[in-house]
């Protein structure tokens, strides 16, 4: 129950942002006569977001389990506050799914072969077949892991030395969180870097 309400407020929070983005765009192309109330609506959509994070704090905070997969999740470096309410609101733990490699399908990450009768037809590409919202969400802290934190440096530069190509290594990225963060949760210790490779 307490992860069905935030995943409930998890999608309202992504719908929200969303709709700020939209508005940011038509604010940009705007005539006079419709600009201020476009800049009332961000405004005012920008309040709601705050309230919002606020409120999804304050749900972790007040349930024990909740809370102590958190603890556990923002350990991963390049996983923010953001993504570790979405992966709790999604159940990404062994709660769920038997394996992470189950858990990473769910969320459209596992790689499938085109394929026609017995031939191949080109490289692996990502399902797409989960998720829109958690995979959609895993993009940019797949990058700043990559660019930003030693682990994921090491990471991009092991596949891009195999002659891996960038959105292929982002995809990997992107899978490879959903590991971490359901091996994190089954070992019930916080990332360890030795077990990555740095």
């Amino acid at each position: 129950m307490s992860e069905q309400t935030l995943k409930a407020l998890v999608l309202r929070l992504d719908a929200l942002q969303a709709m700020r983005v939209q508005e940011l765009n038509r604010a940009e192309v705007a005539r006079d006569a419709v600009r201020g109330g476009i800049v009332a609506h961000i405004e005012w959509l920008d309040g709601q977001i705050k309230a919002l994070l606020c409120e999804i704090r304050q749900h972790i905070d007040n349930d024990p389990d909740l809370k102590g997969k958190r603890d556990l999740l923002e350990s991963i470096p390049g996983v923010g506050e953001h993504t570790v309410a979405l992966l709790l609101a999604f159940c990404i733990h062994p709660g769920r799914f038997g394996n992470a490699r189950q858990a990473a399908a769910f969320a459209g990450l596992d790689p499938r072969q085109r394929e026609s009768g017995s031939s191949v037809l080109g490289k692996p590409r990502l399902s797409k077949m989960g998720d829109r919202v958690l995979r959609k969400a895993l993009y940019m802290p797949a990058l700043v892991t990559l660019y930003k934190t030693q682990w994921g440096k090491a990471f991009r530069q092991r596949l891009a030395a195999a002659g891996k190509a960038t959105m292929l290594i982002i995809g990997a990225m992107m899978r490879k969180l959903i590991h971490v963060a359901f091996g994190v949760l089954k070992s019930g210790r916080p990332f360890n870097a030795a077990l990555h490779g740095t």
